[in-house]
């Protein structure tokens, strides 16, 4: 008899389900035509979509030599690829230095710590801006190696390889619309260029950025200096603003009305996929939830 073929953290990541939406698009969507899906990215093992590129970028460095276990990393980070990096450095064996604003949530930064990752907290004014300019000097201080998901291609590429297929098959090719929150913009670059080479023209690529005051987790809009290196605006057809009120809003109709426990930006992905649904008909809309609610608990957004 042969020995079963167990798999690792690792192999777990990627392969989430998809879910239709029943009861927030409502009676008038369904005479319509139109069909309303959330990619659940909080199902991989760190608990978001961020688990892809963390382990892209760590795995294709040590093939090209770039880094090799023992090394220090270091990543500046709004929460999700912090807690990825520090899971696939764990899985790695890598001394991962992550660097955030003081303000995000203290489930985020418990976790990093659980898989073992250092923390340095940078004040809340000066943004993430702040916290990348700090991930360069220390690189060159030669404290460690920033992976840089804001510039590493290896980050768009994982969900060109993977997210993108995995889209296209669940949906058997009907997808008439994606939605995703824009952070460091690797999901919606990825995935954008894989649907548009599958249906050149058929597919509109829609992103989630924050209106005027906002302050979503997960999601941003970069001044220009600071705009990631790996956005390539020709693979996103329309930016729709989201207000905080509206984003934390639908938080807590997609867990009460829905059963569907998500994170603040993806419901700001879940918000304009909506709106999309208001004006199209026989749309098959695919927002990616991108992580979980558990995540927020400590901020305010639900009920205690």
């Amino acid at each position: 008899m042969s020995e079963p073929s167990y798999k690792t953290i690792e192999d777990v990541i990627g392969q989430t389900p998809m879910v239709r939406l029943q009861r927030l698009p409502g009676a008038a969507n369904a005479a319509r035509g139109n069909v309303i899906l959330g990619k659940l990215e909080g199902n991989n093992p760190a608990g978001s979509v961020k688990d892809r590129p963390a382990m892209s970028m760590i795995r294709r460095a040590e093939e090209r030599g770039d880094i090799r276990p023992g090394d220090t990393l270091i990543e500046a980070t709004s929460g999700n690829t912090g807690i990825a990096l520090a899971m696939a450095a764990a899985i790695r064996g890598y001394r991962m230095l992550l660097i955030m604003p003081e303000d995000l949530s203290i489930e985020r930064a418990q976790t990093m710590k659980a898989y073992g990752a250092e923390l340095i907290l940078t004040p809340r004014s000066g943004g993430m801006e702040y916290a990348r300019d700090l991930a360069e000097q220390m690189q060159r201080e030669g404290k460690g190696r920033v992976l840089d998901q804001f510039a590493n291609a290896d980050n768009p590429r994982v969900h060109y390889e993977t997210t993108g297929p995995e889209i296209w098959d669940e949906t058997q090719g009907r997808i008439t619309h994606f939605v995703s929150a824009m952070g460091t913009t690797g999901t919606i670059t990825g995935v954008g260029r894989y649907l548009k080479e599958k249906r050149p023209g058929g597919v509109r690529i829609v992103g989630a950025q924050p209106a005027e005051g906002s302050r979503i987790p997960g999601i941003r809009k970069w001044p220009e200096a600071y705009l990631p290196r790996i956005y390539d605006p020709a693979q996103v057809d329309e930016l729709v603003l989201v207000s905080q009120a509206d984003a934390e809003e639908m938080a807590r109709r997609l867990a009460r009305e829905e059963g569907l426990f998500a994170g603040i930006s993806a419901a700001g992905a879940a918000w304009v996929a909506l709106q999309i649904a208001e004006q199209a008909e026989n749309a098959t809309i695919v927002f990616v939830v991108c992580d979980r609610g558990e995540r927020y608990l400590s901020t305010g957004v639900f009920p205690a």
